[in-house]
């Protein structure tokens, strides 16, 4: 009989290769958190003042989004007890989907247990071999895998490089369908999609466009219906995706659009069909939030002036922040390490920014990411920005 090979064989491949990546600085850490998500948190007993949540419009801690997610627990208890299509679709769940299509003006919607759950069971579900998908360079690591586990090719255009894609196009017209896939508002640059062009270019190649909305829903359009919403392209997008634990402040994903297509995901999303649905509580709380959403347009608006404040400030005191127009400020620095030194010298200031590094972004992109909340007080803003100031200035990295 073969004996399997010890334990410790396996933990010291695995030791080697943290700290290789400890060696490369990029190496990530839990930071344990004792407080509820706000503009300040609890580290180690101590009040913090957060920048990286995308909790972007606060609503976490709304008084009637809690309210709702405690009554809901209290009539349904603490989870949902299997996949929707074994054990029933309770009332949160139909409701939270009504709410979903109505803030995303369309036919229907279907809700999954995270954002990442909607990426990887969409295009699978969707596409063939005989298909083909055109994926922005640097779309989520949600999007990237849901055309991984997909059995149609992938053909990546460069970021938001329209000419490009319809290079790659014209080399796919015998594709049985064509999937044009981005995100809106891109997560690590905050850049966002030049998405009336995709639609353009979607029509002039019979390409079917699927836009994941994660960081527009709640912060764009009139309603918080997403960037999609704000420049009047719902007809025009065949599947829009999200994720409900941003601006929405609670936990799942979803997919919007035409009944026939929720109807083919209930039926064929592997990621719908073989886990468990969300807590009810959690639908409840969501469903909400999305209603905070549209009654309290001055939440995005509080949002808004906070980006415009942080980002013109931070330029000023001397940063490098990559041009966007959304509430993902990236704070380039480039070298990891630094990039690293410069987190851990705000949090000794008692503010929190993270340090993305790769491979959430490419080499020699590492950068800070600063996410306002509507919830942040004019005094919070000057706060963090002094401690970007001096922690600059005492690195050397500004004047």
């Amino acid at each position: 009989m073969v004996k399997a090979p010890p334990a410790s064989s396996l933990d010291d491949d695995l030791r080697t290769h943290l700290d290789a990546r400890e060696s490369a600085a990029i190496r990530r850490h839990l930071r344990p958190i004792s407080s509820r998500m706000g503009p300040r948190v609890m580290v180690d007993g101590q009040s913090i003042l957060q920048f990286c949540s995308n909790d972007y419009l606060g609503i976490t801690s709304h008084p009637v989004v809690t309210r709702a997610a405690e009554v809901a627990l209290s009539h349904y208890g603490t989870g949902a007890g299997s996949a929707r299509l074994v054990v029933g679709t309770s009332s949160p769940h139909s409701k939270l989907e009504q709410a979903i299509a109505q803030l995303k003006q369309t036919e229907a919607a279907l809700a999954l247990s995270s954002g990442y759950h909607a990426n990887t069971g969409v295009l699978p579900a969707l596409t063939t071999s005989e298909d083909v998908i055109f994926s922005d360079a640097l779309n989520h690591a949600s999007i990237i895998d849901g055309c991984r586990l997909s059995h149609a090719a992938t053909k990546v255009y460069r970021h938001n490089d329209v000419e490009h894609l319809a290079t790659l196009l014209s080399t796919a017209i015998t594709a049985r369908r064509r999937f044009i896939v981005t995100e809106s508002v891109f997560a690590m640059d905050g850049d966002l999609a030049p998405l009336s062009a995709l639609v353009s270019i979607a029509k002039e190649y019979d390409a079917l466009l699927v836009v994941d909305e994660a960081h527009a829903t709640g912060v764009f359009g009139p309603q918080g219906g997403g960037l999609v919403q704000e420049l009047q392209l719902g007809t025009h997008i065949a599947v829009q995706i999200g994720t409900l634990s941003k601006a929405i402040g609670a936990l799942g994903g979803y997919v919007a659009g035409s009944q026939t297509l929720i109807d083919t995901l209930i039926n064929e999303a592997r990621t719908f069909i073989y886990t468990t649905a969300l807590p009810p509580a959690v639908a409840a709380s969501a469903t909400a939030a999305i209603q905070v959403i549209i009654q309290e347009p001055e939440r995005r608006e509080q949002l808004w002036s906070h980006t415009n404040f942080l980002r013109n400030a931070l330029g000023a005191a001397g940063y490098h922040i990559h041009p966007g127009n959304s509430p993902i400020i990236p704070v380039m620095v480039g070298d990891a390490a630094i990039t690293v030194a410069l987190s851990n010298a705000l949090f000794e200031h008692g503010v929190l920014v993270s340090a993305i590094r790769p491979p959430t972004v490419p080499p020699g992109t590492a950068r800070l990411r600063v996410t306002p909340m509507a919830t942040h007080t004019q005094t919070d803003l000057e706060e963090a920005v002094d401690a970007f100031s001096a922690v600059g200035r005492d690195a050397g990295y500004i004047k």
